[in-house]
Protein backbone atom coordinates (compact mmCIF):
# COMPACT_ATOMS: atom_id res chain seq x y z
CA UNK A 1 0.00 0.00 0.00
CA UNK A 2 2.77 2.50 1.19
CA UNK A 3 4.82 1.59 -2.60
CA UNK A 4 1.40 1.92 -4.11
CA UNK A 5 0.62 5.41 -2.12
CA UNK A 6 4.35 7.17 -3.15
CA UNK A 7 4.01 5.78 -6.56
CA UNK A 8 0.52 7.84 -7.19
CA UNK A 9 2.91 10.75 -5.69
CA UNK A 10 -0.21 10.69 -2.81
CA UNK A 11 0.29 11.66 0.50
CA UNK A 12 -1.21 9.46 3.86
CA UNK A 13 -3.50 12.66 4.14
CA UNK A 14 -4.69 12.62 0.68
CA UNK A 15 -5.55 8.86 0.94
CA UNK A 16 -7.40 9.20 4.33
CA UNK A 17 -9.46 11.71 2.70
CA UNK A 18 -10.84 9.05 0.46
CA UNK A 19 -11.05 6.59 2.93
CA UNK A 20 -12.70 8.56 5.23
CA UNK A 21 -10.88 7.98 8.45
CA UNK A 22 -7.39 9.01 10.03
CA UNK A 23 -4.14 9.69 8.72
CA UNK A 24 -3.01 7.39 11.88
CA UNK A 25 -5.26 5.03 10.58
CA UNK A 26 -3.80 5.26 7.45
CA UNK A 27 -0.59 4.54 9.06
CA UNK A 28 -1.89 1.57 10.25
CA UNK A 29 -2.96 -0.01 7.80
CA UNK A 30 0.47 0.79 5.91
CA UNK A 31 2.31 -0.61 9.03
CA UNK A 32 0.10 -3.61 9.38
CA UNK A 33 -1.40 -2.97 12.93
CA UNK A 34 -4.55 -2.32 11.14
CA UNK A 35 -7.33 -4.67 10.16
CA UNK A 36 -8.78 -3.21 6.79
CA UNK A 37 -12.58 -2.94 6.44
CA UNK A 38 -14.48 -4.53 3.64
CA UNK A 39 -14.81 -0.60 2.78
CA UNK A 40 -11.15 0.86 3.19
CA UNK A 41 -10.41 -2.80 0.73
CA UNK A 42 -13.01 -1.72 -1.92
CA UNK A 43 -11.44 2.04 -2.11
CA UNK A 44 -7.72 0.94 -2.38
CA UNK A 45 -8.36 -1.28 -5.03
CA UNK A 46 -10.59 1.53 -6.97
CA UNK A 47 -7.74 3.85 -5.81
CA UNK A 48 -4.59 1.89 -6.60
CA UNK A 49 -5.69 -1.01 -8.98
CA UNK A 50 -6.78 -1.12 -12.42
CA UNK A 51 -8.99 -3.31 -14.82
CA UNK A 52 -11.63 -4.22 -12.03
CA UNK A 53 -8.25 -5.40 -9.61
CA UNK A 54 -9.25 -7.05 -6.10
CA UNK A 55 -5.99 -7.29 -4.81
CA UNK A 56 -6.60 -5.45 -1.85
CA UNK A 57 -9.70 -7.03 -1.06
CA UNK A 58 -8.27 -10.61 -1.83
CA UNK A 59 -5.62 -9.73 0.96
CA UNK A 60 -8.21 -8.46 3.46
CA UNK A 61 -9.97 -11.84 3.26
CA UNK A 62 -6.85 -13.62 4.05
CA UNK A 63 -5.78 -11.30 7.30
CA UNK A 64 -9.68 -11.47 8.92
CA UNK A 65 -9.77 -15.79 8.21
CA UNK A 66 -9.32 -16.02 11.55
CA UNK A 67 -12.28 -16.73 14.37
CA UNK A 68 -13.68 -14.28 17.07
CA UNK A 69 -16.03 -12.66 15.29
CA UNK A 70 -17.61 -11.22 11.70
CA UNK A 71 -14.54 -10.02 9.64
CA UNK A 72 -16.13 -6.36 9.30
CA UNK A 73 -16.74 -5.86 12.90
CA UNK A 74 -12.57 -6.92 14.12
CA UNK A 75 -11.94 -3.17 13.16
CA UNK A 76 -14.16 -2.00 15.46
CA UNK A 77 -13.28 -3.56 18.43
CA UNK A 78 -10.04 -4.21 18.01
CA UNK A 79 -9.01 0.07 17.30
CA UNK A 80 -11.88 1.88 17.79
CA UNK A 81 -13.93 0.64 21.33
CA UNK A 82 -10.39 0.40 22.75
CA UNK A 83 -9.55 3.95 22.15
CA UNK A 84 -13.16 5.67 22.51
CA UNK A 85 -13.65 8.09 25.14
CA UNK A 86 -17.52 7.95 24.51
CA UNK A 87 -19.27 5.20 23.41
CA UNK A 88 -23.30 5.76 22.22
CA UNK A 89 -24.97 2.72 21.49
CA UNK A 90 -28.82 1.78 20.18
CA UNK A 91 -30.01 -1.61 20.17
CA UNK A 92 -33.98 -2.22 19.41
CA UNK A 93 -33.64 -5.63 19.70
CA UNK A 94 -31.17 -7.27 21.91
CA UNK A 95 -28.90 -6.09 25.15
CA UNK A 96 -26.12 -4.85 23.65
CA UNK A 97 -22.95 -6.69 23.38
CA UNK A 98 -20.75 -4.88 25.65
CA UNK A 99 -23.02 -5.47 28.41
CA UNK A 100 -24.48 -9.00 27.57
CA UNK A 101 -23.76 -11.94 30.16
CA UNK A 102 -21.70 -15.20 28.88
CA UNK A 103 -25.14 -17.25 29.13
CA UNK A 104 -26.49 -14.28 27.07
CA UNK A 105 -24.18 -14.53 24.35
CA UNK A 106 -23.64 -18.26 24.11
CA UNK A 107 -27.33 -18.45 23.03
CA UNK A 108 -27.14 -15.90 20.52
CA UNK A 109 -24.49 -17.08 18.48
CA UNK A 110 -25.39 -20.92 19.42
CA UNK A 111 -28.43 -20.39 17.96
CA UNK A 112 -26.59 -18.89 14.17
CA UNK A 113 -26.93 -20.62 11.10
CA UNK A 114 -24.51 -23.45 10.86
CA UNK A 115 -22.73 -22.49 13.75
CA UNK A 116 -20.71 -25.21 15.51
CA UNK A 117 -19.92 -25.52 19.12
CA UNK A 118 -15.81 -24.79 18.47
CA UNK A 119 -17.08 -21.26 16.57
CA UNK A 120 -19.66 -20.13 19.15
CA UNK A 121 -17.16 -20.50 22.12
CA UNK A 122 -14.91 -18.69 20.15
CA UNK A 123 -17.25 -15.75 19.65
CA UNK A 124 -18.57 -15.97 23.16
CA UNK A 125 -14.45 -15.71 24.26
CA UNK A 126 -13.99 -12.83 21.99
CA UNK A 127 -17.39 -11.10 23.37
CA UNK A 128 -16.19 -11.26 27.11
CA UNK A 129 -13.00 -10.11 25.95
CA UNK A 130 -14.10 -7.25 24.03
CA UNK A 131 -16.14 -6.06 27.08
CA UNK A 132 -12.71 -5.71 29.17
CA UNK A 133 -12.75 -1.98 28.00
CA UNK A 134 -15.16 -1.07 30.78
CA UNK A 135 -12.70 -2.77 33.28
CA UNK A 136 -9.89 -0.78 32.75
CA UNK A 137 -8.72 2.32 35.05
CA UNK A 138 -10.23 5.12 32.88
CA UNK A 139 -12.90 3.15 31.01
CA UNK A 140 -14.69 5.10 28.11
CA UNK A 141 -18.28 6.12 28.88
CA UNK A 142 -20.83 3.82 27.68
CA UNK A 143 -24.39 5.68 27.00
CA UNK A 144 -26.60 2.74 26.32
CA UNK A 145 -30.34 3.25 24.80
CA UNK A 146 -32.30 -0.12 24.49
CA UNK A 147 -36.11 -0.70 23.57
CA UNK A 148 -38.03 -1.77 26.52
CA UNK A 149 -38.95 -4.88 24.58
CA UNK A 150 -35.61 -6.23 24.86
CA UNK A 151 -36.60 -6.20 28.48
CA UNK A 152 -39.04 -8.94 28.08
CA UNK A 153 -37.76 -10.60 24.52
CA UNK A 154 -36.46 -13.92 25.47
CA UNK A 155 -33.09 -14.97 25.10
CA UNK A 156 -33.35 -18.72 26.27
CA UNK A 157 -35.00 -19.46 29.52
CA UNK A 158 -36.04 -17.71 32.94
CA UNK A 159 -32.92 -18.08 34.47
CA UNK A 160 -30.73 -16.62 31.54
CA UNK A 161 -32.85 -13.32 31.33
CA UNK A 162 -32.75 -13.07 35.07
CA UNK A 163 -29.09 -13.30 35.23
CA UNK A 164 -28.98 -10.77 31.95
CA UNK A 165 -31.36 -8.14 33.58
CA UNK A 166 -29.37 -8.05 37.10
CA UNK A 167 -26.16 -7.92 35.13
CA UNK A 168 -27.86 -4.91 33.76
CA UNK A 169 -28.54 -3.16 36.66
CA UNK A 170 -25.06 -3.93 38.42
CA UNK A 171 -23.00 -2.62 35.78
CA UNK A 172 -25.36 0.37 35.66
CA UNK A 173 -24.30 1.76 39.09
CA UNK A 174 -20.68 2.47 37.42
CA UNK A 175 -20.40 5.92 37.19
CA UNK A 176 -18.74 5.33 33.47
CA UNK A 177 -22.24 3.07 32.48
CA UNK A 178 -25.54 4.82 32.32
CA UNK A 179 -28.60 2.52 30.96
CA UNK A 180 -31.54 3.96 29.81
CA UNK A 181 -34.86 2.44 28.52
CA UNK A 182 -36.60 3.84 25.44
CA UNK A 183 -40.74 3.92 24.98
CA UNK A 184 -41.39 1.43 22.51
CA UNK A 185 -43.68 3.48 20.37
CA UNK A 186 -40.36 5.40 19.25
CA UNK A 187 -40.03 4.96 15.69
CA UNK A 188 -36.58 6.64 15.17
CA UNK A 189 -34.81 3.64 15.85
CA UNK A 190 -37.12 1.03 13.91
CA UNK A 191 -34.15 1.06 11.10
CA UNK A 192 -31.53 -1.05 13.59
CA UNK A 193 -28.56 -0.96 15.64
CA UNK A 194 -25.97 1.38 16.21
CA UNK A 195 -23.10 2.67 17.98
CA UNK A 196 -21.28 5.86 18.09
CA UNK A 197 -17.27 6.19 19.36
CA UNK A 198 -16.26 9.80 20.13
CA UNK A 199 -12.19 9.63 19.93
CA UNK A 200 -9.23 11.41 21.03
CA UNK A 201 -9.09 14.78 20.02
CA UNK A 202 -7.79 15.05 16.32
CA UNK A 203 -9.66 11.92 15.14
CA UNK A 204 -13.11 11.93 14.02
CA UNK A 205 -16.42 10.12 15.39
CA UNK A 206 -16.72 7.00 13.98
CA UNK A 207 -19.77 4.84 13.55
CA UNK A 208 -20.70 1.10 13.46
CA UNK A 209 -23.93 0.24 11.72
CA UNK A 210 -25.19 -2.89 12.14
CA UNK A 211 -27.39 -5.06 9.68
CA UNK A 212 -29.04 -8.17 9.54
CA UNK A 213 -26.43 -9.14 6.96
CA UNK A 214 -23.13 -7.55 6.99
CA UNK A 215 -22.76 -4.37 9.22
CA UNK A 216 -20.29 -1.03 8.78
CA UNK A 217 -17.47 0.76 10.28
CA UNK A 218 -17.13 4.43 8.85
CA UNK A 219 -15.96 7.65 9.62
CA UNK A 220 -17.75 9.66 6.77
CA UNK A 221 -18.74 12.68 8.57
CA UNK A 222 -22.22 12.91 6.51
CA UNK A 223 -23.42 9.26 7.66
CA UNK A 224 -21.72 10.19 11.24
CA UNK A 225 -23.91 13.02 10.96
CA UNK A 226 -26.69 11.15 10.45
CA UNK A 227 -26.50 8.80 12.77
CA UNK A 228 -25.90 11.65 15.74
CA UNK A 229 -29.42 13.09 14.82
CA UNK A 230 -31.00 9.66 14.82
CA UNK A 231 -29.52 9.09 18.01
CA UNK A 232 -30.63 12.14 19.90
CA UNK A 233 -34.53 11.84 18.16
CA UNK A 234 -34.30 7.94 20.48
CA UNK A 235 -32.98 9.83 23.01
CA UNK A 236 -35.61 11.91 23.13
CA UNK A 237 -38.06 9.18 23.26
CA UNK A 238 -35.73 7.50 26.57
CA UNK A 239 -36.98 7.25 30.40
CA UNK A 240 -34.59 8.82 32.95
CA UNK A 241 -31.83 6.48 34.28
CA UNK A 242 -33.91 5.86 37.84
CA UNK A 243 -36.96 5.23 36.29
CA UNK A 244 -35.01 3.39 33.72
CA UNK A 245 -33.49 1.14 36.13
CA UNK A 246 -36.77 0.76 38.02
CA UNK A 247 -38.14 -0.60 34.62
CA UNK A 248 -35.41 -2.90 34.69
CA UNK A 249 -36.37 -4.61 37.78
CA UNK A 250 -39.65 -5.17 37.52
CA UNK A 251 -38.76 -6.86 34.04
CA UNK A 252 -36.26 -9.13 36.18
CA UNK A 253 -38.92 -10.05 38.27
CA UNK A 254 -41.23 -11.19 36.25
CA UNK A 255 -38.82 -13.71 34.60
CA UNK A 256 -39.79 -16.58 37.30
Amino acid sequence: MRRLREAAQLSQASVAARLGCTQAQVSRLEGGSRTPSKYDAEQLDRLFGSGGSTHFADLRKHIVARPGGPAWFIGWAEEVEPIALVIRSWDPLLVPGLLQTESYARHLFANGPRATPDEVEERVQARMRRQRILDKEDPPMLLVLIDEGVLRRRVNGPEVMREQLGHLLEVAQRPSVTVQVVDPDCTAGMLGAFMIAELPIGQPDTIHVDSSAEGYVTADHDLVTSMWERYEAIRRWAYPDRMSLKMIEEARQEWT
